[in-house]
């Protein structure tokens, strides 16, 4: 298992419908007026009869937000959504990339809201909040029973109000009290991007918000592009977002005019994205890291690149979204994401998975996304055969090695997370320097932490893994003792999926160069210099 920030399939299956489309109309298609007004007058009979003959008191409200919409977009598509006030404050915090509070993430472990990390120049990371404290109360109100997002929600605020947040730390008796001041949280789409060796760059894009495309353009600009040989462009996980920050990362790799993505709705006209800029003679190869947590802006991404034989493909399968969704705000601040069209790749490919068959669920959830429509078949700009129907099928498979017996304990039972909360608790500080590595005395006391939390492992299965125990521990301890921003970086820095993509770039170099060489071939043979081209004048 990676140990770079995984998100989980359900957070995949919520950011997939993020990419937004402008430039659609707001009406209705004039067909169906009648039946939508017969439709409506029963829906009123029902939600009436409700009101008045119900067994309890009705909440039309929570009969609007939570039944009747929800119930009617399901019956439509996998991704067309609405936002209740709450979730519309969510989305729109996503998108711009930042929000009010104290900056870092929780989740609910061993039935507590615990802090996994705080953000790097955040409030909280200044405080001195860490890894594996448990939130117990805050502004005085007892969170001990709360949930994940009631917490979340009494930690955000205006900029500047005060928040009081008390917690229990391992290896003290007493909770341990923090005065904290809300501020801007800002939240990077490309978080984490440095040298994997000389001339090899890599770039990781989390998901697309308003900045990506900025953030991308800071990113190779501080690596230093000019010195770039090469360059890993990671998608892992990367659920989608906005539509138009994916074509901005795009063209800045294509020759000018190239399509980018084509989008085709039953009441939009079609709406195609081409290179503006140019890629300004950025000839270096790419190689796209995917996975099937990667979606729809992803896939615009990854999929544009590979019609043209610009990057090499490498992973899974990708998660299969074609869809696009129009946002249309409504009434009480809520707002409604409507599929309104289909997007293709520059072949002319959809990579829309089928959602017929089967729920939803299934399509969410389905193990393996390696599907494919034959009558879909398209071609590369060098001749390579392309199919639709599946999201996009990486040039080169890779499949992570399964965990053994060990690594699932010791990774189902938290072992790394807890050890370091235990680790630094009683101690005032928690720093440690960049270069720290796992050291003999960190082991011994790794082993003792396990024997003391009847976490079982065999000394023999201990030695086998050690290599992998190392690099968890010290990323973990990282994260810590540095920040999480700089644990990535040494994640990334070692992560053998990473370093097994950059041994592609040879192939990326290679296609690039045939592709350029073919597309010159064709031009010098068409029609219009006068010479014969597949036989016909």
């Amino acid at each position: 298992m990676n140990s770079r920030p995984r998100i989980r399939l359900q957070y995949v299956a919520w950011t997939a419908v993020l990419a937004i489309a402008t430039g659609f109309p707001s009406k209705a298609a004039d067909s169906g007026g009648e039946d939508i007004g017969s439709s409506l007058k029963l829906f009123t009979k029902v939600l009436d009869l409700v009101e008045s003959n119900f067994a309890e008191k009705v909440n039309p409200q929570k009969a609007l937000y939570e039944g009747a919409i929800p119930g009617m977009l399901r019956t439509l598509d996998p991704h067309s959504s609405f936002f209740d006030p709450k979730e519309l404050q969510r989305f729109r915090e996503n998108q711009r990339g930042q929000y009010f509070g104290v900056g870092m993430l929780v989740g609910f472990r061993n039935g507590h809201v615990t802090v996994q990390h705080p953000f790097e120049n955040s409030p909280a990371k200044k405080a001195g909040l860490r890894p594996g404290d448990q939130i117990f109360r805050v502004n005085g109100k007892n969170t001990e029973k709360s949930t994940v997002e009631e917490v979340v929600q009494l930690l955000k605020g205006p900029r500047g109000t005060p928040v009081q947040v008390s917690v229990k730390r391992e290896g003290r008796f007493d909770l341990v009290t923090f005065d904290l001041y809300r501020d801007q949280v800002e939240r990077p789409s490309v978080p984490t991007y440095l040298w994997l060796k000389p001339g090899v760059g890599y770039v990781r894009i989390e998901t697309f918000n308003q900045n990506t495309s900025r953030e991308f353009e800071n990113a190779l600009k501080t690596l230093g592009e000019d010195k770039m040989e090469g360059l890993i462009i990671d998608l892992r996980d990367n659920g989608g977002g906005i539509l138009q920050e994916a074509v901005a990362v795009v063209e800045r790799f294509l020759e000018r005019g190239q399509a980018i993505v084509s989008q085709r709705g039953r009441i939009s006209t079609e709406h195609s994205y081409t290179a503006r800029r140019g890629n300004a003679g950025r000839k270096y190869p790419l190689v796209v890291m995917v996975d099937r947590g990667s979606a729809s802006a992803s896939e615009i991404l990854s999929g544009a690149l590979q019609d043209h034989d610009r990057a090499w493909i490498f992973g899974d399968n990708t998660f299969g979204k074609g869809l696009v969704q129009a946002p249309y705000e409504l009434s009480g601040d809520c707002s409604l994401l409507l599929t309104v069209a289909r997007f293709y790749t520059p072949s002319g490919r959809l990579i829309q998975r089928d959602y017929s068959k089967g729920s939803f669920f299934e399509y969410y959830y389905k193990q393996n996304t390696a599907t494919r429509n034959p009558r879909d078949q398209k071609a590369t700009d060098s001749g390579r055969i392309v199919y639709g129907g599946g999201g996009i099928a990486p040039d080169e498979k890779y499949e992570p090695p399964p965990l053994n017996r060990l690594q699932m304990t010791l990774l189902g039972r938290g072992a790394f997370f807890y050890f370091t909360a235990a680790y630094f608790g009683p101690k005032e500080e928690a720093r440690l320097p960049r270069n720290w590595e796992v050291d003999e005395i960190t082991l011994m006391e790794f082993k003792k932490f396990l024997g003391d939390r009847n976490i079982p492992y065999l000394e023999s299965e201990f030695q086998q893994n050690l290599d992998w125990i190392k690099r968890q521990l010290r990323i973990e301890m990282l994260t810590t003792g540095v920040g999480k921003e700089y644990a990535d970086e040494v994640a990334m820095a070692t992560d053998p999926e990473v370093l097994k993509a950059a041994e592609s770039l040879p192939k990326a170099r290679a296609l690039l160069e045939k592709s350029r060489r073919m597309v010159a071939e064709r031009k010098e043979s068409s029609p219009e210099n006068g010479k014969i081209s597949n036989g016909r004048f």
